[in-house]
């Protein structure tokens, strides 16, 4: 019964072996200059101004998961707009449906002021 498996765990442990033999290859042959701002927090060469433990304001979250959402929305969207003639009355439908109940969040969102920029 477990032999089935057997080339399943021989697969995974080459997968292993291979990926620490190119990480260590990588350490052992790659260039190594290390410099104080490579070593600092941001490699812009600027220093860091305050605190990494600062707060975000819950105003950025939502607009970031606004983003995803609408951008989401696209994704849906462009495969139905392609095939749209071969998938009928019913997919046009349900793509309506869709629309509507983004647009009513869309609308949700706007009244509660998501997108206002402060």
């Amino acid at each position: 019964m477990l032999g089935a498996y057997f080339p399943v765990l021989i697969l995974l442990f080459l997968a292993l072996v291979i990926a620490v033999a190119f990480v260590q290859l990588a350490k052992w042959l790659g260039p190594s200059r290390p410099t104080r701002i490579k070593y600092s927090a941001y490699e812009s060469g600027m220093d860091p101004v305050g605190s990494a433990r600062d707060r975000f304001s819950v105003k950025f979250y939502m607009v970031a998961m606004l983003f995803i959402l609408f951008d989401i929305e696209v994704v849906f969207m462009y495969p139905w707009a392609v095939q749209y003639k071969q998938l009928g009355v019913y997919a046009f439908a349900e793509m309506v449906t869709f629309i509507i109940i983004l647009f009513i969040g869309y609308i949700y969102v706007f009244k509660k002021g998501g997108f206002e920029w402060e």
